[in-house]
């Protein structure tokens, strides 16, 4: 298939992808469109920024204008779950653009905003409805929404909801759902237990992937530069004051680190914003207006923004911490180079967070381009690093390890919806490269207590949902 107008979608969808300048569908969207409009299962394996959230929408979109038909009061035909706010939001606004010649009513529900909007709107009924499951479930409890005439269940970011602590309410909400239903579930990466997970909820599923799992984007130039923890704030303004540095996305690890970054980055006169989940709704999309219109060119998450957040010309991403999940490393970076630009990643790496860094590069099967800028060189930085007090242990074990494009309506890259143009460059690594990981790194269990993706979720637990 080499345009949209081959895959057999209805002229209104047609329609709205040319107005828009969308000629030529992403390998997941010519893999995934048309098993989705067989009416089968699908489990899609694809990286962040391939045009997942087309992949599903368009299919699902078409079905609906195959049927035309009132949702349910108080209920609605087309449920998405998503992990985060953000990304609810920009899937609903794509489902809208894509569907603005057909009339179908878009609504969110997530947390951070009141609760009476949200019932008013389901109590007309919805045709979709784009959720996080914590609100969802607040709903359910309430009485305030039905998902008894659900005809299509959707499950995008599977596994980062399922990491995020999400799959005690994800296992709520499936019984609620009909049984005779299609079920369309997407992740980036696709660990053994969300494998499991899907062969439980899915019936006779096709499998899409079209990247390997646990890869990093090819035209992201890498380099990891060894620091003093205490020096990573001067080494971050001057990252951030060098030629070519853009739209940057800083990670820190906590959300009180991230908060810290930008009290310091405004110290050293430069404009930032944070977000994370201890932010209202207000605060984050003010922060996502100020990134994308370059008032604040800097903005500081938690892995909170390492889905989802869908902003054109991120040239650079700045790990100022490493993440607990090595997984977390791939999602985060894939902010930049998207839709064949390119882009660069940095992440920065204290005495602590060697075994962190071993387990990424592990996951990635690859060694990342490494730089010693450490003041006190007398330690070879491919020592065992010190157990730093007060914070917990680096995790272990080998992992488990693959929209328009990301989750943007309106962004044009080749042709592809949701693909990302970024201007940027690619940084040039030097110094030591960190040798391979031992065959036998592992880690341990991953900390849950960031409650970021959360949104009132019960705490997590591990086992098995059923359809």
């Amino acid at each position: 298939m080499t345009t949209f107008s081959e895959l057999g979608l209805a002229a209104p969808i047609l329609r709205a992808l040319d107005e828009a300048g969308y000629v030529t569908p992403t390998p997941i969207q010519a893999q995934a469109i048309p098993i989705v409009l067989s009416g089968r299962d699908m489990l899609g394996i694809a990286q962040t920024g391939t045009g997942k959230t087309a992949a599903f929408s368009l299919p699902v979109l078409h079905r609906l204008a195959q049927n035309p038909q009132r949702p349910p009061r108080g209920g609605c035909r087309v449920l998405v779950l998503s992990p985060t706010r953000e990304l609810a939001g920009q899937i609903a606004d794509n489902v809208r653009a894509y569907g603005k010649h057909l009339g179908f009513s878009v609504t969110t529900v997530f947390g951070g905003v009141p609760h009476r909007p949200q019932m008013r709107a389901l109590q007309q009924g919805v045709d979709i409805v784009v959720a996080t499951p914590g609100r969802l479930l607040d709903h359910m409890s309430a009485g305030t929404i039905r998902l008894d005439r659900v005809e299509v269940l959707v499950l995008d970011e599977a596994d980062q909801m399922l990491d995020k602590g999400f799959l005690p309410a994800i296992r709520k909400v499936i019984p609620a759902v009909p049984r005779n239903r299609q079920t369309l579930f997407f992740s980036a990466t696709m660990p053994t237990e969300i494998e499991r997970l899907a062969a439980d909820m899915l019936s006779d599923p096709a499998k899409v992937a079209v990247t390997p799992v646990a890869t990093t984007a090819e035209r992201v130039a890498q380099r990891v530069i060894h620091v003093e923890a205490s020096r990573k704030r001067n080494l971050l303004a001057e990252i951030l004051r060098s030629e070519g540095v853009g739209r940057t996305l800083v990670f820190a690890r906590t959300k009180h680190g991230a908060d810290r970054v930008v009290k310091q980055l405004e110290q050293d006169g430069l404009a930032a914003n944070a977000i994370h989940g201890n932010k209202s709704q207000g605060q984050r999309e003010r922060a996502l207006l100020d990134f994308r219109n370059g008032r604040a060119p800097v903005l500081v998450a938690t892995d909170i923004a390492a889905r989802g957040i869908d902003v054109d010309g991120v040239t650079h991403v700045v790990q100022f911490d490493l993440p607990d999940t090595p997984e977390s490393y791939v999602h985060r970076i894939g902010r930049t180079a998207r839709a064949g630009a390119s882009g660069e990643a940095i992440a920065f790496c204290a005495a602590d967070e060697r075994d962190k860094l071993r387990a990424v590069e592990k996951l990635i099967r690859q060694q990342i381009p490494a730089e010693d800028q450490r003041l006190d060189r007398s330690t070879p930085i491919t020592a065992p690093a010190p157990a730093a007090a007060g914070r917990g242990q680096p995790n272990r074990g080998q992992r488990r390890g693959g929209n328009p494009g990301a989750h943007g309506a309106g962004h044009r890259a080749g042709g592809r919806p949701g693909g990302h143009a970024h201007a940027g460059r690619a940084g040039q690594p030097g110094g030591a490269r960190v040798p391979a990981p031992a065959a036998g790194a592992g880690r341990k269990d991953r900390a849950w207590r960031d409650g970021d993706f959360r949104d009132s979720a019960p705490a997590p637990q591990r086992g098995r949902s059923g359809r």
